[in-house]
């Protein structure tokens, strides 16, 4: 990485890979893939093919869950 750029935490990003969305929850990166691909998923982002979780509304959505 060069060494004017800048590691954003993931607490201040607006999105996160499916990878930093299981680091940051502990939830595991198949249950965060198969959570994304459900209808109406409040909380995934497509750039192109690419699907990115939104942070807050993952956030929200873990807090008004007992059970995922």
């Amino acid at each position: 990485m060069p060494e004017n750029s800048k590691q954003i935490p993931i607490n201040e990003k607006l999105t996160l890979t499916i990878k930093e969305a299981a680091e940051y929850s502990n939830i595991g990166i198949n249950k965060i893939d198969a959570l994304l691909r459900a209808p109406n998923c409040p909380f995934v982002l497509f750039v192109g093919t690419k699907k990115l979780v939104k942070r807050k509304e993952f956030e929200d959505f873990i807090s008004n869950n007992l059970i995922i």
